[in-house]
């Protein structure tokens, strides 16, 4: 029997574990990336292992979120992490140079190399046959380290492309196509894996596009098959040598099969709150727009943004909308600029922003009070854009151009005839030279000097877990409970990543501002959530800033992937409801008990409520997963077993 694409790179870098879905196996890691908002933190602990130089083939560090330096400490963090680049062997990609899974597209993923990376949407690079997955901190740390990555064996789903794009539709209408049939959580535990004839017409910036999208579906990875198509975008990027073909086998199996008809889809639109509200743009036909932002790892590249140029072109964007535009790296911004299109972008009354993230994660860039915003970006979760009752619409570059030149949404139906589609350039410039390498050499590495500013506080050390935990309900949940709505994002919030006492004061602030406080009172406390608890940002805050105010038993309905290895990592107890309707009898102020030892007799156990009845818990834990929460995290863990 045939493999599939994501099978032959996983058996190329299986450490340890049998290829049955659900099964733990342990991946050997060829690249892995950061970015600031979670590489400050990364890097803490990568230094508590005290290893000299990092054991991957290759690692970056990116500053694309904090990238607003309204203090000093952006900045302190910045210079942090490019003096610990240069002490261990990390390429360091400084502020204004893109967004990281924009440039690690263009100059680092490479075909068949697994890639984590602390950001949830590094699955960007499955774009060119990376298998590429996005993970907390601590465990790229681990990688860095040349520790395997632990999953479960993901379950493949083939996402079957037939026909081609047509007209005005574009990749991100595909990829909201598979959010709209599959759900916010329809991926979770698999990894897309796109095949089909479709895949032939679709170049690598738009597959890109959709890979990067699959974090929203809650899946391990997605991946495309690495083709001419590939081959074609490294050569233009002046990486030729990177090219390497791959493919699924001809009878390869998988999980499940969706088809998806390319020449079928057009303009869609996913509607506020929530990735998977997906509606064909048509039916918004005018809808108000106060603001059209362009930008963010997934809509930012040079196709993108030449799309957005040309039909902006020799028009002015409606006085009534703000036009924001950020590219995704200076490759983007210089190849705009030689060749006029950004005068076009410019003359249309466009705001241009730095190449960085920007207004995707609600640093600068928000909306008016209940302003709606159309946004080529990946997530529009409440009051993530900055304003709490902003309206965010998630749609391709050009349905936004179109809203932005009209003030208001309109039907596909009348934007007359579609522009060809943008190709590269054959003489991309390369902006290589824009990155610091590290020294050459370990001898010159140990002589740097790592630069901490004050607000880079050393990582405490957590408890180990108690033979009996006995714990407050502090706060009771629904569904599609977000990383965000846990720890917010924006300029205030995401300074502060490096103090983990400080940045732990904003746990649950939005949702509930009373959270904090009752948490410390309580000392040791529990959380409620319901199906999908922690989906979003892989941001390890969102794990770190619960456990620092005592939390230590999360019990959901289920759990985003990402944010369940988070809870692992810094020892917080990730259960479920043995019987689901039981969320309803759980609730906020109530005491609750739990015997450590009865989680290492089985898989179930009973939650004992202060009125003496029992709620019936299970937990789907490994032999280590158990062991990292009885030290108290993996980082005590590995501390013991250095001793």
């Amino acid at each position: 029997m045939g493999r599939n694409l994501t099978q032959k790179i996983i058996s190329e870098h299986l450490v340890s574990g049998e290829m049955t879905p659900g099964a733990e196996i342990a991946l050997r890691i060829d690249q892995t990336l950061t970015q600031d908002a979670t590489g400050t933190m990364a890097y803490l602990q990568w230094m508590a292992m005290g290893l000299d130089q990092v054991q991957t083939e290759l690692s970056v560090s990116y500053v694309d979120h904090n990238t607003l330096q309204m203090g000093f400490q952006n900045p302190d963090d910045h210079r942090f992490l490019r003096t610990v680049a240069a002490r261990y062997g990390i390429i360091f990609s400084p502020p204004g140079t893109g967004i990281c899974h924009q440039l690690h597209l263009e100059n680092f993923a490479k075909p068949g190399k697994t890639l984590i990376g602390s950001d949830s949407h590094t699955p960007t690079a499955g774009g060119v046959g990376s298998l590429a997955m996005g993970a907390g901190g601590l465990s790229v740390a681990l990688a860095m380290a040349g520790e395997p990555y632990v999953i479960p064996m993901p379950k493949v789903f083939q996402i079957h492309l037939t026909g081609r794009l047509q007209d005005w539709a574009g990749a991100k209408d595909v990829i909201l196509r598979v959010l709209q049939l599959l759900s916010v959580k329809g991926g979770v535990g698999a990894v897309l894996e796109y095949s089909g004839p479709g895949v032939v017409g679709l170049t690598v910036p738009e597959r890109a596009t959709i890979t990067n999208m699959g974090a929203e579906l809650g899946a391990t990875s997605s991946v495309f098959p690495s083709d001419d198509q590939t081959r074609d975008f490294l050569e233009r990027m002046g990486r030729g040598e990177d090219f390497a073909p791959l493919a699924a086998d001809a009878d390869a199996t998988y999980d499940r099969v969706v088809e998806i008809d390319l020449d079928a889809i057009e303009p869609m639109a996913a509607t506020p709150h929530m990735p998977d509200l997906v509606v064909p743009v048509r039916e918004l036909d005018g809808l108000a727009v106060d603001q059209v932002a362009i930008g963010s790892c997934t809509n930012s590249s040079y196709t993108d943004l030449k799309t957005a140029a040309l039909v902006l072109q020799d028009k002015h964007a409606a006085r009534t909308t703000d036009l924001l535009i950020a590219p995704g790296s200076k490759q983007v911004l210089k190849l705009l600029n030689r060749e006029g299109l950004l005068d076009a972008l410019l003359d249309s009354g466009a705001r241009l922003l730095e190449c960085a993230c920007g207004p995707c994660i609600g640093m600068g860039g928000s909306p008016t009070s209940k302003g709606v915003s159309l946004r080529t970006f990946n997530r529009n979760f409440e009051g993530r854009s900055g304003t709490q009752d902003g309206q965010v619409y998630l749609v391709g570059p050009a349905t936004a151009a179109q809203a932005a030149l009209h003030g208001r949404i309109t039907t596909p139906s009348t934007w007359g005839p579609a522009p060809d589609k943008p190709l590269l350039p054959r003489d991309v410039p390369s902006i290589r030279h824009q990155f610091i390498m590290p020294p050459d050499s370990a001898d010159e590495a140990v002589t740097v000097e790592i630069l901490r500013g004050p607000n880079i506080v050393p990582l405490e050390e957590f408890s180990p877990l108690p033979e009996t935990i006995r714990a407050q309900v502090l706060i009771v949940l629904g569904d599609n409970i977000t990383t965000d709505h846990i720890l917010p994002g924006g300029a205030t919030v995401t300074a502060l990543r490096s103090n983990l006492p400080a940045i732990s004061e904003y746990i649950f602030n939005r949702v509930d501002p009373e959270f904090v406080a009752r948490a410390k009172q309580a000392q040791t406390g529990i959380i409620v959530g319901g199906e999908n608890y922690g989906q979003g940002s892989s941001r390890e805050h969102a794990a770190l800033g619960p456990r620092h105010l005592g939390v230590r038993i999360v019990l959901a309905k289920s759990f985003a992937r990402i944010h369940k290895a988070n809870l692992i990592n810094f020892g917080i107890l990730p259960l479920v409801f043995v019987n689901p309707t039981d969320h309803d009898r759980m609730v906020q102020g109530q005491d609750v008990k739990l015997t450590g030892a009865s989680l290492f007799a089985g898989l179930e156990t009973t939650l004992t409520a202060q009125d003496g009845n029992g709620i019936p818990v299970r937990h789907d834990l490994t032999p280590k997963d158990l062991e990292i929460i009885k030290f108290g995290g993996l980082l005590n863990l590995i501390k013991a077993l250095k001793k």
